[in-house]
């Protein structure tokens, strides 16, 4: 858990999924470990990333660039990103207001994410 930013990411690797599992608020403090996991994600061996966003609660802007690099670079390794749900309401807001939420591959949860 990062020290007093009230996010915990956790990672695993599995045979058909790197998994990301993001919980707490992301924001402009808290994004660059977010980055972290995703860098780490494309370094593994897996052929799609998944970042669980079903325990954050609030996101600011900063999430939508992390996962928009995220998602460039995934596709460049020819790779798939996946955000599984459920989303909060203020998470699947920012997507919705900002238009960007057509741009990812989403799924309920994670294992419908793991078996897209």
């Amino acid at each position: 858990m990062l020290e007093g930013s009230g996010m915990d990411i956790s990672t695993s690797a599995e045979l058909s999924a790197f998994v990301i599992g993001v919980h707490g608020d992301v924001d402009l403090h808290t994004a660059p470990a977010l980055d972290a996991a995703l860098a780490q994600a494309l370094r593994a061996e897996t052929p799609r990333t998944v970042v669980d966003l079903s325990g954050t609660g609030f996101a600011d802007s900063s999430i939508l660039g992390s996962l928009l690099r995220a998602l460039r670079d995934h596709r460049e390794q020819g790779r798939r990103l996946i955000l599984a749900g459920p989303m909060s309401d203020l998470v699947t807001r920012l997507f919705e207001v900002t238009g960007t939420l057509a741009a990812f591959e989403t799924a309920p949860d994670v294992g419908a994410a793991r078996e897209q």
